[in-house]
């Protein structure tokens, strides 16, 4: 018996392991394009998936990292203001998540649900896949063949592997493709050389507040409010249950809020709930909350090992970009399951809400460009759709009520 609880024990530690290779690249490489620490993001990261759980009661299996919606203020703040105006704003979008929990407990998790049906869902889980493929492709152009390899590996491993093996497609697509870009010559290997053995990821300085730069970056969180929903029902999704109900949207709006507000505390960037580990919950059929929890201390421990860091530093882009092709791929996949299975597509007025969703979230990628202007920010892409989508599926269910 303790052979068999330390076997388990291993197998879920290696399976935690893997969650945080798949989203490391996003939530290493957010920082270091607004000029912060890796290891700052990645202490945030795990720490902010802590009080995620926390506040969720430790039902949802997700992981919380570092957010692509926020890098142009954050940085047209930092140069004008310095960072640690940036620091208040980003408290300030904390609170924004939390009041809006608020509201909708007021509200109540039912009435949301129903503005929120499989195939409006199913449209919004699609767009936030196929958006994020472009990322996939410009890393895989590096260098494709190491991507192809990568991409390869992982695949293999995850269709044709037994048992456990099985679930570890991801992390031997990543090793595999790393130990060939090595040998390749692709890995810049100065970068673990010159690491220390340990570092210090948070150098507190006390944040500032001013109107300014609040009004810049915290309009934002509207539309990563919305991203947040498409997350939240996208892993209930995958998982087989209803998050938005039970532990309720204003839970894990609450945890998202206040972990981005402790990030912003901390010095580091806004958190946000990652796409990339609900895929990987999908590959491996392993919907545990405490495979993320225990993703979340592993990510804490080693942002305070400097050669940890840099070793993630290191990892090609290529090798990233093959293994975000598959996740994001998968993400896509999802929300067609979604649609699919709910047989949303046997109702004309459910095709006209999703094509039109579809043409809004994803015109961007044929040069359409559909934006909305609400003062200092401005709706586009899945913000746009989800709320073109909700309020269009009310009006035609309103209209077809109407024709009974």
């Amino acid at each position: 018996m303790n052979k068999l609880n330390f076997k388990k024990g291993v197998k879920d530690w290696v399976l935690s392991i893997q969650h945080l290779l798949a989203c490391f690249g996003a939530t290493v490489l957010v920082p270091l394009l607004v000029g912060l620490n890796p290891s700052t993001a990645i202490f945030t990261a795990g720490l902010g998936t802590l009080i995620f759980h926390l506040s969720t009661k430790g039902k949802v299996p997700a992981f919380l990292g570092s957010s692509f919606a926020f890098i142009s203020p954050i940085i047209a703040v930092a140069s004008t203001h310095g960072f640690q105006h940036v620091q208040g704003a980003v408290i300030v979008v904390g609170l924004i998540y939390v009041l809006m929990a608020w509201l909708i407990y007021k509200v109540g998790s039912d009435k949301i649900a129903k503005w929120l049906p499989p195939h409006v869902v199913g449209a919004m889980i699609i767009i936030i896949g196929l958006t994020l493929i472009p990322s996939a492709i410009t890393n895989i152009q590096t260098h494709i063949s190491v991507a192809c390899i990568t991409l390869l590996i992982s695949i293999a491993i995850t269709f044709l592997g037994k048992g456990f093996v099985k679930q570890l497609g991801i992390l031997m697509g990543v090793v595999g493709g790393y130990l060939l870009a090595l040998w390749l010559g692709l890995v810049d290997t100065s970068v673990i050389a010159n690491a220390s053995l340990f570092s210090n990821p948070i150098v507190f300085t006390m944040p500032k507040f001013s109107f300014e730069a609040i009004m810049v970056i915290a309009p934002l969180a509207i539309c990563t409010i919305l991203e947040h929903i498409g997350d939240i029902t996208t892993n209930g999704t995958v998982v087989g249950k209803n998050f938005v109900k039970d532990p309720g949207l204003h839970r894990t709006l609450i945890g998202d809020g206040i972990a981005t507000s402790v990030a912003g505390l901390l010095g580091s960037v806004p958190n946000t709930t990652y796409g990339e580990n609900t895929s990987l919950l999908a590959i491996t059929k392993n919907y545990d909350p405490k495979l993320l929890r225990r993703t979340a201390i592993i990510a804490i421990v080693l942002s305070f090992i400097g050669i940890f860091g840099a070793t993630l530093q290191s990892v090609p882009a290529c090798v990233i970009g093959g293994i975000s092709l598959q996740l994001y791929c998968m993400i896509a996949w999802i929300g067609v399951k979604n649609i699919k299975d709910n047989e949303s597509y046997r109702s004309i007025k459910n095709v006209i809400v999703i094509i039109v969703m579809l043409i809004i979230g994803l015109g961007n990628l044929i040069g359409l460009n559909v934006a909305l202007p609400l003062g200092v920010v401005t709706l586009s892409g899945l913000s746009l759709a989800g709320v073109v989508g909700i309020l269009l599926n009310a009006i035609l269910m309103k209209l077809d009520k109407k024709a009974e």
